[in-house]
């Protein structure tokens, strides 16, 4: 048992970690990485500051404890405190996966689907280069406070990660595909998806043409629309970004209008997959926060600190990306719900536009840029040519006002390997996706 200072809010998060990262570059298996660790976490708050540490000795926990108390100055009135009141205190086990572990699948076997994984890029000439990876992570947490707080919660993730480079000519185009999955047993053939892929990726290159820029509709795909409501839309939902900024508020008052009514985007750390998470790093539990519905802002994402700071309440997006960070609003899942139409019927709707499958990166937070990667031309209602792409660019808000058109169905990409970044914090597992959406006009170049 932990002794808790007295005058003081301290909690701790211990962190235990399986891991397996194996990648074959060329052909050639080039790594193999297998961890099992345990550290902790933490933090003493005495009502002015937070003090901080991190360690990789789990028995240590209660001398770091008292070495942070004896930097703070206690208060007797501590859980009157703004932030104190914010932190929720939860009791129990969340654990599912503890007859499905990672840590119990045979490495060979691991190894094999990896090499099956990969067969199709040995089989096809003209690749410069190719890569496969496949990654498993186990974490299971205890989160302690001194309020009361006992939890014990897992997650677990893995991920078949192919990449490619294809050329024709003084042409080359970078391409990838994932699958992913929370259990071994559960994880789907790469192959189906990596072959079409491949083939598509071999067609594009061979027939694309530079795109004549400027102003016109563009059909993102679920890919293209995910990246877009976690990079560009998202990370302005975080509130920590908004702490002391009377602009960033303004822009983000609760119930603006900023889309047709049929626009709602949200943020829920319950959907399976990467972003899951049964709590955050605070001990909040985890669920579904609107960040636009109906066409109208209707919140942000919080850690205890912001939720105080605002008069708002903790939504369970505190999260780090290890025992050696603290936890800060973070997204989990974020995705644009779908609406009422069709992928065909989007594109009917568009006499000259731009339908953009996949995206190499975006960014942004009032004004956003996607870098696509496959994208064809819409001519007459119809896909045409497949167009050469620099960059989609334009204003967040802007752009949310002028989406007219959302698919009927809803495919949540994920992170495919890679993470979100944060300040120092890279990479946090998050899940993204959508439909397909439809924007009247969006800038390209």
């Amino acid at each position: 048992m932990l002794g808790f200072p007295r005058g003081l809010y301290s909690d701790v998060r211990i962190e235990e970690v399986w891991s397996t990262t194996a990648g074959l570059v060329l052909g050639r298996l080039e790594q193999y990485v297998s961890r099992h660790y345990r550290a902790a976490f933490i933090r003493v708050w005495d009502g002015v500051r937070w003090y901080y540490a991190s360690t990789s000795s789990v028995d240590s926990i209660q001398s770091e404890l008292d070495s942070l108390a004896s930097m703070a100055s206690g208060q007797d009135g501590i859980t009157d405190d703004p932030v104190v009141r914010m932190f929720r205190v939860n009791r129990g086990k969340t654990l599912l996966f503890e007859s499905n572990h990672v840590a119990d699948v045979p490495s060979r076997d691991k190894l094999d689907r990896l090499r099956a994984s990969a067969e199709p890029m040995e089989r096809r000439s003209g690749l410069t280069d190719r890569r496969c990876y496949y990654v498993d992570n186990h974490k299971r947490k205890t989160f302690l406070s001194s309020l009361g707080a006992d939890l014990e919660f897992d997650r677990q993730t893995l991920l078949l990660v192919a990449a490619f480079e294809t050329s024709h000519g003084s042409s080359r185009l970078q391409e990838s595909c994932h699958v992913g999955a929370r259990t071994f047993g559960d994880l789907p053939d790469l192959v189906p998806a990596l072959e079409n892929r491949l083939d598509e990726a071999s067609g594009f290159v061979r027939g694309s043409k530079p795109v004549d820029g400027g102003r016109m509709p563009v059909i993102l795909s679920p890919m293209a629309a995910g990246i877009f409501a976690h990079e560009s839309f998202g990370h302005k939902s975080e509130a920590d970004f908004m702490l002391g900024d009377e602009a960033a508020l303004a822009e983000w008052a609760i119930g603006r209008p900023v889309g047709s009514g049929d626009l709602n985007i949200v943020d829920d750390g319950t959907i399976p997959g990467p972003g899951y998470n049964a709590f955050d790093d605070e001990g909040t539990a985890s669920g579904r926060t609107w960040l636009i519905r109906d066409g109208r802002l209707a919140g942000r994402l919080h850690s205890a600190v912001t939720a105080a700071a605002l008069g708002e309440e903790p939504t369970g997006n505190a999260r780090s990306i290890s025992f050696e960070y603290e936890p800060i609003p973070r997204m989990t899942t974020t995705f644009i719900l779908p609406g009422r139409d069709t992928f065909d019927g989007l594109v009917s709707g568009i006499d000259d536009g731009l339908f953009v499958k996949t995206v190499k990166h975006g960014s942004g937070l009032s004004t956003f840029t996607l870098a696509p990667s496959m994208s064809w031309r819409i001519r007459g209602g119809r896909l045409a040519e497949p167009v050469g792409v620099s960059v989609i660019t334009g204003s967040v808000m802007e752009t949310l006002g002028l989406i007219d058109g959302l698919s009927d169905t809803l495919d949540l990409e994920g992170a495919g390997g890679g993470g979100c970044g944060k300040m120092e914090q890279y990479p946090l597992p998050v899940g993204f996706g959508g439909p397909f959406v439809r924007v009247g006009a969006m800038e390209v170049r």
